[in-house]
């Protein structure tokens, strides 16, 4: 059954009243186009009326690789996770829509979230159960790529994206709704492949062409946020 449609400044409510979104930032450097983009969203939700958990994997020191602990008593569903994964576990637990921004690395996400997917959406608590305990949640994914919007990889990269994030994890953790948007032109000298595959790079953009360019990027950026706050919503 659906429900009413929900506006950035008007979002659905949690059982408590209070509105929360988790943004997840995985980039290295925080100066980065990335986390620019990362905390625009946070902007975005904010305004839209939501409390924003923002969790930098790398600030936060988010160790990627998977231990012992992690997997306890594989086939026990409410087994104890490590500490470090059961704080993220509440943090994602706590959220009623995501936004995860990324660069897309060899049409990828990049190995530090790749990990903390591994980590945390762990077997009983993401998948496992009849009914996942992230049920209903809706997710946001904003991939940066260096390659030109005309590029013919784009299509394909998108594909891959979608696939692995939506169909492969999303859906699989019960989110009623999951959505994956790139932004291309992510880079000041513009990249794309010729046909017979070498890699062309082109002059940089600078002054006012720069500046409209990045405009651009932010407000692709904030529709992708918006739109994701508006859309109708569905019972898990």
């Amino acid at each position: 059954m659906s429900q009413s449609p929900a506006t950035a400044t008007d979002p659905q409510p949690t059982e408590s009243g209070t509105r929360r979104a988790l943004v997840v930032l995985s980039h290295h450097r925080r100066d980065s186009l990335t986390a620019h983009i990362a905390d625009l969203s946070v902007a975005r939700l904010a305004a839209g009326g939501y409390e924003v958990d923002l969790l930098d994997l790398h600030a936060e020191g988010f160790d990627p690789r998977m231990t012992v602990a992690d997997q306890p008593d594989w086939g026990h569903r409410d087994k104890e996770y490590s500490a470090e994964t059961e704080a993220h576990m509440r943090r994602l637990l706590a959220a009623d829509v995501v936004v995860v921004v990324f660069p897309v690395y060899w049409q990828s996400p990049p190995a530090i979230l790749k990990g903390w997917i591994d980590r945390v959406w762990n077997y009983g608590f993401a998948y496992g159960r009849s009914k996942p305990r992230l049920a209903g949640k809706r997710v946001l994914w904003i991939g940066l790529a260096g390659a030109t919007a005309d590029d013919a990889i784009v299509p394909g990269m998108q594909a891959v994206l979608e696939g692995l994030l939506s169909e492969g994890l999303a859906y699989y953790s019960g989110f009623a709704d999951s959505r994956v948007r790139l932004l291309p032109d992510a880079e000041e000298q513009p990249q794309s492949l010729d046909a017979e595959g070498n890699l062309l790079i082109g002059e940089a953009i600078s002054g006012d062409a720069r500046t409209a360019h990045y405009a651009a990027f932010d407000a692709t950026a904030a529709g992708f946020v918006d739109e994701f706050l508006a859309a109708q919503l569905v019972d898990a």
